[in-house]
């Protein structure tokens, strides 16, 4: 860091850390050090920061860490963590929809930091049916975002009206949902002239029938969170589901019948639980956990000539 950059640091509001040890950020709870860490005060905060440090480094943002894996050898570049400060929720507006009379929505404005559960929860209390499914993804509204995340049939981008992106100079752009290409755990901008993080997001979910929509809707959730607690293995340090399911078939049972079930390699095991579900069963290192990912891959592709994709990011370098 230059005495330039030092005495633009000195402006802003929120924390900067260096070598911060990104396994105290990541779900699985291992992996090597980010070289420079920045949890803004608010998004004036951020932007501020961007704007002071818009190089050509590496940038990377992250929220609970729930889908992220970082190498032993750790990333020199700068990781932003949304969930200390882009937790706003708010509700804009309620409105009649164009399926007819009677029928309305609610609008909701969430930033990128605030826990996926919590919309979902913040949707029934208002009334609201169609965000349960949001209980289910234990990560942020940013990394839904990114990733179109989903499950129990329910995909994020679905509720999606418009999001706030921010670039590289910290500046704000409005992008309506037409501005990308939305698929399958799969978010890619029409047109990538600048890179692009989210940082705000409108959802827009119907409104329930009745009076007791917002009871229904809470039930739905528990009832959704009992099935989750059941069948997988959130008890120890995990980060979701590995693997994509392919088209007409499941990556956990595609696991399975190649068994490796219950395969470990140093503190890393695929779940007993859950064959997508690779977990930290105490110390395992990064490398321990994509050599099972590497494995898994391998031996499916070989078995069932199925080419499993990853859900999980994986950045850094090997140790």
């Amino acid at each position: 860091m230059n005495m330039a950059e030092a005495l633009n640091l000195q402006t802003l509001r929120g924390e900067l850390r260096l070598n911060e040890p990104m396994a105290r950020h990541v779900s699985w709870r291992a992996g090597g050090v980010a070289a420079r860490t920045y949890a803004p005060a608010d998004l004036d905060d951020l932007s501020a920061f961007l704007r002071t440090n818009s190089g050509t480094g590496g940038l990377y943002f992250v929220g609970l860490g729930s889908n992220l894996l970082v190498r032993d050898g750790g990333v020199q570049a700068t990781v932003v963590f949304t969930h200390w400060a882009l937790r706003q929720i708010t509700l804009l507006a309620h409105m009649a929809t164009s399926k007819g009379m009677g029928e309305s929505e609610i609008e909701i404005h969430a930033g990128a930091g605030i826990a996926s559960p919590k919309v979902a929860r913040f949707a029934a209390l208002h009334g609201a049916e169609g965000a349960e499914f949001l209980a289910g993804i234990p990560g942020t509204v940013g990394g839904a975002l990114a990733m179109n995340a989903g499950c129990y049939g329910g995909e994020t981008w679905n509720l999606v009206k418009d999001v706030t992106t921010i670039d590289r100079a910290g500046v704000l752009h409005h992008r309506a949902r037409s501005d990308f290409e939305i698929g399958y755990r799969s978010v890619k901008p029409v047109s990538a002239a600048t890179e692009e993080w989210f940082v705000e997001a409108t959802f827009n979910v119907p409104l329930g029938e009745g009076s007791d929509a917002g009871e229904k809707s809470r039930n739905k959730i528990k009832e959704l969170l009992s099935k989750r607690i059941a069948s997988q293995p959130l008890q120890q340090p995990n980060a979701g589901s590995v693997f994509r399911n392919p088209p007409n078939d499941y990556a956990a049972r595609l696991i399975e019948a190649s068994g490796l079930k219950g395969l470990r390699m140093g503190g890393a095991e695929i779940s007993k639980k859950h064959a997508n579900f690779i977990v930290n069963v105490g110390g395992a290192s990064a490398a321990n956990i994509e050599a099972l990912i590497d494995r898994a891959q391998n031996t499916v592709r070989e078995k069932f000539g199925v080419e499993l994709e990853r859900e999980v990011r994986i950045i850094g370098k090997r140790a």
